[in-house]
């Protein structure tokens, strides 16, 4: 198995900082924002925005996390009862601008299925997708309103993004070595 760094945690926090302001530019400051995370790896990316957002935008914005288990294509009924594990929705999001974060962004399935959960939970005003790494191979036309880094890959590869310890960033693992 061969295991290749390609961002530091340090490049990862400098991404999400960039991605918050383009997020404050896009929407003219952090009113009316809803941030929530895709079970499970984008729910510290969604934490880690929120945080930014008040650091950088002056404003607390609500904070969740969706499970799109229920509306995936990919899963029989009894796989999508036996996985799902909830959503949180810290807001009526009806009006809002609603940011979905996730950790990697690869065929579009899961992006596909938050949105439909999102739509579940109300009508916000807009829906925006935020991805730390978009690797590309897209199945569905989906594409991220805000992307840290784009890293071709073979669909061999898998992304790895670790936050926190001393071996913190993203990898590229594959195992065909």
């Amino acid at each position: 198995m061969r295991k290749v760094k390609i961002m530091d945690e340090a490049t990862v926090f400098r991404s999400l900082a960039r991605i918050t302001h383009e997020i404050i530019e896009a929407e003219g400051g952090a009113e009316g924002i809803c941030i929530l995370g895709v079970k499970s790896r984008g729910v510290p990316l969604a934490e880690i925005l929120c945080a930014n957002m008040e650091k950088f935008g002056g404003k607390k914005v609500p904070c969740g996390y969706i499970d799109a288990t229920m509306c995936r294509d990919d899963y029989t009924d009894a796989q999508k009862r036996e996985r799902a594990t909830g959503s949180f929705i810290p807001c009526d999001i009806t009006g809002k601008t609603v940011i979905i974060t996730d950790d990697v962004l690869y065929t579009g399935r899961t992006a596909r299925a938050a949105i439909e959960t999102v739509f579940s939970f109300g009508r916000p005003k807009a829906v925006r997708l935020a991805a730390l790494i978009d690797r590309g191979h897209r199945e569905i036309p989906i594409r991220p309103d805000f992307v840290g880094k784009n890293i071709p890959t073979s669909r061999q590869e898998t992304v790895r993004v670790v936050l926190g310890g001393e071996d913190g960033g993203v990898f590229i693992v594959s195992d065909n070595e």
